[in-house]
């Protein structure tokens, strides 16, 4: 057993997708959209691992607060150090919101953290 795919709403799921896609060098798929629901959806297609599913619906709600119960953050392995200060270096670049790292972790990562475009928390990882 494995997990497939992780699924978040977006506000603009274009916008999204072109930043996954460019920053993670993923492939997004085909665009879905279902009329009778106002549903649309991308999948993310990373080199390797799980998928992400991006969905939109006119009117989703917000959460009500940041520390509500529920996904906390999407992890990306990066393969090395290097490769997360690398990563830290450009998205601090990008002018998104970094929150912490690269550092150490108690329990045995390196990690660096940020908000990706719409808020949610992504983590570099090795």
């Amino acid at each position: 057993m494995h997990i497939t795919h992780v699924a978040i709403w977006a506000r603009d799921l274009e916008a999204l997708a072109r930043f996954y896609c460019d920053t993670f060098a993923a492939r997004a798929g085909e665009p879905y959209h279902n009329p009778a629901k106002q549903f649309s959806s991308r999948f993310i297609y990373f080199e390797q691992g799980a998928t992400l599913e991006l969905m939109h619906r006119p009117g989703q709600v917000e959460p009500t607060t940041a520390s509500a119960y529920g996904l906390a953050h999407l992890a990306f392995a990066l393969g090395s150090e290097a490769a997360v200060n690398t990563m830290t270096q450009r998205l601090k670049g990008m002018g998104l919101p970094h929150l912490d790292g690269p550092r150490h972790t108690g329990d045995g990562y390196y990690e660096s953290a940020f908000l990706d475009p719409e808020g949610n928390t992504i983590e570099l990882t090795i």
